[in-house]
C-alpha cells in the first residue's frame, strides 16, 4: 500500500492510495465517515426562551453544529457543557455558545442559530457527548468520496472534506486506526474457533 498526497490545508486533504482492493477503499471511506469519534452537543436544556420559535426546533439546530475536537485528553464519557444566553435584537451564531472548555467550541462560529426580535431573550445549557455517525448524522466528521483510477484498478483517489470538528487528515488517520482496531477484534475472535 502506497499513499501520495496531492493537498493538505486542514478543511481537504486530497490522496492517492495505491495497492489496494475496492473493497479496502470503501472500507476506508466508510470508517472515516461513520466511525471517527467526534463531539457534538447531544442534551440541551432551555431555561427560557420567549422567541417565536420552539425549544425543540432550536435545540435541533444547535445539535448540528459541528463542535471541535482535540486529537488527545478528552475520553469518550466525557460531557462538555455549553451555555447561551443572549438578548434580542439580533441574530444568534454558533460562536455565543460558550464552552467550559477552552478547546472545544463551534468549529465554525457563524452558523445562525435564531434571529431574535427586540426584547426576546433565549438562555439555555447543552452537554456535548464523544459519539460517531453509526448513533446520528451530527457526529459524523467529513463528506468523503473517492475515484477508481481507469488505468490502474488498486488505485484511488480519495477528496476529504471535514466539516471542522478536526484536520481532514486526522479523520484519515483515525480511520485507519479504527480498521487495525476492527481486525484485531476479528482476528481475536476467530482465535477462539
Amino acid at each position: 500500500m502506497k499513499l501520495e498526497v496531492i493537498e493538505d490545508n486542514g478543511k481537504i486533504f486530497r490522496f492517492n492510495l495505491k495497492g489496494v482492493s475496492p473493497a479496502y477503499a470503501n472500507a476506508l471511506r466508510r470508517a472515516a465517515m461513520v466511525f471517527v469519534k467526534t463531539f457534538a452537543i447531544d442534551k440541551i436544556t432551555v431555561y427560557e426562551n420567549t422567541s417565536a420559535i420552539f425549544d425543540e426546533y432550536i435545540a435541533h439546530r444547535i445539535g448540528l453544529i459541528p463542535i471541535t475536537t482535540p486529537p488527545k485528553g478528552f475520553k469518550d464519557d466525557d460531557v462538555i457543557l455549553f451555555t447561551l444566553d443572549v438578548t434580542g435584537p439580533k441574530t444568534v451564531y454558533s460562536g455565543e455558545l460558550e464552552s467550559k472548555e477552552r478547546e472545544i467550541k463551534a468549529a465554525n462560529e457563524r452558523i445562525p442559530i435564531i434571529k431574535l426580535a427586540a426584547e426576546q431573550h433565549l438562555r439555555l445549557e447543552g452537554k456535548a457527548v464523544m459519539g460517531n455517525a453509526k448513533t446520528h448524522a451530527k457526529f459524523q466528521p467529513a463528506l468523503i468520496s473517492y475515484n477508481q483510477d481507469p488505468k490502474e484498478k488498486d488505485s484511488y483517489e480519495f477528496i476529504v472534506e471535514s466539516f471542522g470538528q478536526m484536520p481532514a487528515r486526522e479523520i484519515i488517520n483515525k480511520a485507519f486506526e479504527v480498521i487495525k482496531e476492527e481486525l484485531k477484534e476479528i482476528q481475536s475472535e476467530t482465535k477462539k474457533l
